[in-house]
């Protein structure tokens, strides 16, 4: 490695082009972060630069996408871990913030009753479950958003990764418990608001929601939450454990053999990965105002692979971008076409396998990369034509 005037080591190729797309997409979710409030809070309504309310919840909306697409990716593109029930996590944590929420409202619901959430009373109930206490103190809440999915991932992986089981079983019955979750939340009796879920939230922390200052700080929340998220998970597979992982990937059965407890690192991503789909759920839920059995549906979850698949597996930052690119194409489709949507990701997905196999991201790596490479002049391409005769 070469070393600079002052002694320090110039980083190297490999090291710069690994930092670079990092740098890269910290800085703009750091300016994403002061932007979209500051023009929508600081410019007024009439200016062409003005941010509305509603796109600023929609923006933050996709942030809580990429979070969780990144989730998948640090399973799928590092462990090969290709998980189809990802949709639960992401569904129990916005559960949990919305029991909190729900909690939150009071004497103020329809019926005016402090100690029991509207369809509760609605249904007749005439006590609180003892699940649900605990539920009005936000550090509580905010611990259950990451202990509930933690708790269920480690379950699910203790049993699934010491059996051995991977590659299409492990999908099939990751996506068969999302599936159980679903028909479960869609039962009265269960305590979550059955079909129609959890709604009409009030406020948080004590802040009405559909104020504007408050959905700005929930934009900014969602921000700092990705960046986090991405640096944790840059660290992770940076490190000698993302190493293992990349190992298990490759070649699980040679890991094995060299002596490491394979089942062991693959939970521990597994579970980390859930914990990340659980707080993206819990900034998701107040920013979209419910949260809702159809979040735990089967196809929640292949929708997120194809987002990771988009924008590129095993890169980060292509989940990121993948995840806003299709998030932006569903709001538009779904306004303009609707009934094309469908249709649309499907052939967007097939695309994708076929024509970039590597995602956006690797597409835009092989295209500078062949830029890169590329004689400018013509008499770098004389000298290299006179290399290969010399060497001939």
């Amino acid at each position: 490695m070469a070393a600079s005037a002052s002694g320090a080591p110039y980083p190297t190729g490999r090291s710069f082009a690994a930092t670079l797309p990092a740098a890269i997409t910290l800085a703009l979710i750091a300016s994403a972060a002061i932007a979209v409030p500051l023009l929508n809070l600081a410019v007024p309504a009439g200016s062409a630069l003005h941010i509305p309310t509603y796109m600023v919840s929609l923006l933050g909306k996709y942030l809580c996408y990429a979070l969780l697409a990144l989730s998948v990716d640090l399973i799928w593109g590092y462990c090969g871990i290709l998980s189809l029930g990802h949709g639960a996590f992401f569904a129990l944590g916005g559960y949990a913030m919305g029991m909190h929420l729900m909690r939150q409202i009071g004497d103020r619901g329809v019926y005016g009753n402090a100690d029991l959430p509207d369809f509760m009373v609605f249904l007749n109930w005439k006590e609180l479950p003892w699940y649900w206490h605990g539920f009005d103190n936000f550090t509580f809440a905010m611990l259950m958003v990451m202990a509930v999915p933690g708790l269920l991932a480690f379950a699910f992986g203790w049993f699934a990764f010491r059996s051995r089981v991977t590659g299409v079983y492990l999908s099939i019955i990751s996506q068969a418990m999302t599936f159980a979750l679903m028909l479960a939340f869609f039962r009265n009796d269960m305590g979550f608001g059955g079909n129609n879920g959890l709604t009409d939230f009030k406020d948080i922390l004590g802040y009405n929601l559909q104020a504007d200052e408050t959905r700005a700080a929930l934009f900014f929340a969602s921000a700092v939450a990705l960046a986090g998220g991405y640096m944790l998970c840059r660290y992770i597979v940076s490190s000698k454990l993302g190493k293992v992982l990349i190992a298990v990937r490759d070649a699980e059965s040679r890991t094995r053999f060299l002596g490491y407890r394979v089942e062991y690192y693959k939970l521990f991503v597994f579970v980390f990965s859930a914990v990340m789909a659980g707080i993206a759920g819990a900034l998701y839920v107040p920013q979209v105002g419910i949260i809702n059995p159809s979040e735990f549906a089967p196809a929640n979850s292949i929708e997120i692979v194809i987002w990771v698949a988009v924008g590129g597996r095993g890169t980060l930052h292509g989940a990121i971008l993948g995840a806003l690119l299709v998030n932006y194409a569903k709001s538009y489709l779904t306004g303009a076409i609707p009934e094309i949507w469908l249709f649309a990701l499907g052939a967007l997905f097939i695309a994708v396998t076929l024509f970039l196999p590597k995602g956006v991201i690797g597409a835009i790596s092989k295209l500078l990369h062949r830029r890169r490479n590329k004689p400018d002049t013509p008499a770098e391409i004389g000298g290299g034509a006179q290399r290969k005769v010399s060497a001939e």
